[in-house]
């Protein structure tokens, strides 16, 4: 399944339905950035699913959990993920970012590649990208959260990569 894929309507579903809480982890060191207030309408409206920011400290990207990369962008500023549990996961450095071209990104793994959460994904260069006028807020989305009957935040402030960021709960909504 490529990452679009994950917007067509599903036949059947890629992966049973989890039956308890699921946990994913934050995927960079720094401050968390509730939906809501992440500077870009398609994240902060949940338009590709419900999510989570993080203002990164520092210029590493991190698997959230034991996942296999579904879809390593072209320019390297964003990944999608699919757990070992289902949950579909797009990783995006930065906003508008895609505009750089892959400049100021490096990544550490390729398509179709299993990682271990806290795996390096990507790295990136914060300052440079600021320096091109672009922010670095970081989304992590959910984008099958209508699998879930919740994905709710549980950190705020300052977190550290593997620390628990969103819990998705068990059961399709209607």
């Amino acid at each position: 399944m490529g990452f679009f894929d994950i917007f067509k309507k599903k036949e059947e579903p890629a992966a049973p339905a989890p039956t308890g809480p699921v946990m994913v982890a934050a995927d960079a060191k720094g401050t968390i950035v509730p939906m809501e207030s992440i500077p870009d309408d398609v994240f902060a409206q949940g338009i590709l699913g419900k999510c989570c920011g993080i203002e990164p400290a520092e210029g590493k990207l991190y698997a959230p959990a034991d996942a296999m990369v579904d879809n390593l962008f072209d320019t390297h500023h964003a990944v999608s993920l699919v757990t070992s549990t289902g949950a579909e996961l797009l990783l995006h450095v930065g906003i508008d970012t895609v505009k750089l071209g892959g400049r100021h990104f490096t990544a550490h793994v390729q398509n179709g590649q299993k990682v271990k959460k806290g795996d390096l994904l990507i790295s990136f260069d914060r300052e440079a990208i600021q320096a091109e006028g672009y922010l670095c807020t970081t989304p992590l989305i959910v984008c099958n959260t209508d699998d879930y009957s919740a994905v709710k935040p549980l950190a705020s402030g300052s977190v550290q990569p593997g620390q628990d960021l969103l819990q998705l709960d068990g059961g399709a909504q209607g």
